[in-house]
């Protein structure tokens, strides 16, 4: 059972990588369920770093991250990946097994909703394929049930992608950029689809967007990142060139 609607908390976030090099330093956040927050920032910002590390993708340096009301940063052995679970993470590059349907591939996240055993060999029940498919349905796709990924398109496979992580039935969903590799047509779809899901089922939804155009027409929120730390948040609407100039301008102690 998923915890939608309670949100996240970030206290104190930190990452520092093996050479020495701070990937995030203290960040704080809280983002409501139902919220769309736009991250903005060069590259090298720390705007993977902090989805990421956030999910527990990497192992953070320090501080806490509450997901649903649950402590991610806490969990050990099995507990985190279930914690992991909480967050439908859509990555850049679909990360789909090219053989499997479309089907199968967003089956895969039932895995955190089936018995240990049962869903480490992928017998699924029922349930899990109605989820399944009405989450494919849900985005398009529901003539590819049975398509094998390798033979969609680039935005076909995304919108896998994000069928995937809607069938986890996640308490928070992060997007690493979903559109960098999309027409604006498609992306346009892949940021419609993203902020419908969090609206109708109350979960905040983290996007790394690369246009300011995408951050102020679908976003709620935007969050401005450069060298590891958070230099603005603030509505959307209060996105402005001056704005922008300010999250993108590199101060004098920063590596080009």
């Amino acid at each position: 059972m998923s915890a939608q609607g309670e949100g996240i908390r970030i206290e104190g976030l930190r990452k520092v990588w093996p050479d020495g090099s701070v990937g995030l330093d203290d960040i704080n956040l809280t983002i409501p369920g139902g919220q769309l927050v736009a991250i903005l920032g060069r590259s090298g910002a720390g705007k993977s770093t902090l989805l990421r590390t956030a999910a527990r993708l990497i192992e953070p340096s320090g501080g806490r991250v509450f997901v649903g009301g649950v402590e991610v940063t806490a969990a050990k052995g099995r507990d985190l990946y279930r914690a992991r679970s909480r967050v439908g993470f859509v990555f850049q590059q679909f990360n789909l097994v090219r053989s499997y349907s479309a089907l199968d591939n967003v089956l895969v996240a039932r895995v955190s909703h089936a018995p240990w055993l049962r869903g480490l060999v992928g017998l699924w029940s029922d349930n899990d394929r109605v989820v399944a498919r009405k989450c494919l349905d849900e985005v398009g796709l529901t003539e590819k049930h049975d398509a094998l990924a390798r033979e969609l398109s680039g935005g076909q496979q995304q919108r896998v992608a994000i069928a995937r992580a809607f069938a986890q039935e996640p308490a928070a969903i992060f997007a690493d950029e979903p559109t960098a590799s999309l027409d604006p047509q498609l992306a346009a779809t892949v940021l419609e689809l993203l902020k419908r899901y969090g609206q109708t089922r109350n979960v905040p939804v983290l996007v790394n967007v690369h246009t300011l155009d995408h951050a102020r027409k679908y976003a709620d929120r935007v969050i401005g990142m450069r060298g590891g730390r958070i230099v603005h948040d603030g509505p959307a609407g209060a996105l402005t060139e001056a704005v922008a100039d300010g999250i993108y301008t590199l101060s004098a102690k920063e590596p080009a």
